[in-house]
């Protein structure tokens, strides 16, 4: 299999020919929620963009074959190498007389080889730490990185700062693109405090002693947006509000003390930022995740129509609460993670991952997830772990994540 940097694939209009302006894409994790919307954005948005690549685990083949086709593009990847004959042939069979088929990269590298692709964005939509290498790919091919995957910034931290020059990283998860808005209205030196706003998810108001018996059934049903299972348990626990706590330190070098979260359950401030003088700017919009998705594709320009604004006809209130940290600790654990730096980040996200997973498998009760991350980041930052820095390269961040599966797996008594 070689890497497709610097090649022209069938199919896709060669580097330096595409129309004035045009924007071209590779989509990693096309089938999932945010890949499906981002194609949704892109269609609706005339001849803007341009799709080079897609690519997906697998688990939907005829999606991905679809959406290859429909995009006319070069490349098609997909990280499970049993499934590479059944997409090549639905490709050879819906391709129409006179085009060539997309080429198709399979294994667990494709989708780093697809993130160095003649492009002008990589939107990395990967679910979890998977997506680091993808991103680290991307930035050392000078590529911007429209960043869906939070879990690759989280991991390998000090190593994607690295790699990425001024700009080049560009947030998609609405409450960093909101902030990242607001930011245009000051200097640095001008912020007092970033605040990320949660809806609380489908428990909010709960007490610790209410979660005991939570389903994955009941945990899965958000009452705001339409997510993977991943990403709506970590909603449900609020380990997604620590992880986006970490990536906005990280994305906006602002003091972990200077960043907070409170609850606003409407969904529609999507965070804010404090100024020095006492200004707060907030940017608000419906539930809607094409708008970021649009915007950093698009950054730091707008795309008209992205999705719907708000209706200012209608009567509403919004309301903000402060996080339960007693029933929800996530977010604080979190915090701690990041004080501590290093491989602590990676340690909190792939243990979360592990009794995300063993929840779902019926190996694990909703509190144990976030018990079993505490047992795991405390056993890390009290060993010899907590003076080993910065990861010198992702090495060092994957022997840092194995080390944290195998240590919740032994916590859940799964190991």
């Amino acid at each position: 299999m070689t890497t497709p940097a610097g090649t022209t694939p069938a199919g896709t209009t060669p580097a330096g020919t595409a129309p004035a302006g045009q924007r071209r894409v590779v989509l990693l994790g096309s089938t999932g929620s945010i890949g499906t919307q981002a194609l949704d954005v892109i269609d609706r948005a005339g001849e803007r963009f341009s799709v080079t690549a897609v690519c997906a685990g697998g688990g939907n083949l005829e999606l991905l074959a679809e959406q290859a086709l429909r995009w006319q593009v070069g490349w098609v990847g997909v990280s499970t190498p049993a499934a590479a004959e059944e997409l090549r042939d639905r490709l050879a069979a819906g391709c129409p007389a006179g085009r060539t088929p997309p080429q198709v990269l399979a294994g667990p590298d494709a989708t780093a080889q697809l993130a160095t692709l003649d492009c002008d964005v990589v939107l990395n939509g990967v679910a979890g730490a998977q997506g680091l290498r993808a991103t680290l790919a991307a930035l050392e091919a000078g590529r911007t990185v429209a960043l869906a995957n939070k879990e690759s910034l989280i991991a390998g931290g000090p190593l994607v700062l690295a790699a990425a020059k001024p700009g080049q990283l560009i947030p998609v998860d609405s409450e960093h693109s909101a902030l990242a808005q607001c930011l245009r209205s000051g200097t640095a030196a001008e912020v007092r405090r970033l605040v990320l706003t949660a809806s609380g998810g489908p428990f909010r108001g709960c007490r610790r002693a209410d979660l005991e018996a939570v389903t994955p059934q009941q945990a899965l049903a958000h009452p705001t947006w339409a997510m993977g299972p991943l990403i709506t348990t970590n909603s449900a626990t609020l380990v997604n509000k620590g992880l986006e706590l970490i990536e906005a330190q990280l994305l906006f070098g602002v003091d972990y003390d200077r960043v907070e979260v409170v609850v606003h359950p409407q969904s529609v401030v999507h965070s804010m930022v404090e100024f020095v003088d006492g200004a707060t700017l907030a940017q608000a919009s419906p539930p809607d995740m094409r708008l970021p998705i649009a915007l950093a594709l698009a950054w730091p320009d707008r795309v008209a129509g992205a999705a719907p604004g708000l209706d200012w006809s209608q009567a509403q209130s919004w309301t903000f609460e402060p996080v339960d940290n007693e029933a929800f600790p996530a977010i604080e654990l979190a915090r701690a993670a990041g004080v501590a730096g290093g491989c602590a980040p990676a340690v909190y996200n792939a243990a979360n991952e592990e009794a995300v997973a063993a929840f779902h498998s019926g190996a694990c009760g909703f509190l144990g997830i976030v018990d079993t991350v505490r047992t795991v980041l405390e056993r890390w930052l009290d060993g010899e772990h907590a003076a080993a820095g910065d990861p010198r390269d992702i090495a060092d961040v994957e022997q840092a994540q194995l080390w944290a599966r195998r240590q919740a797996a032994a916590v859940l008594g799964i190991g």
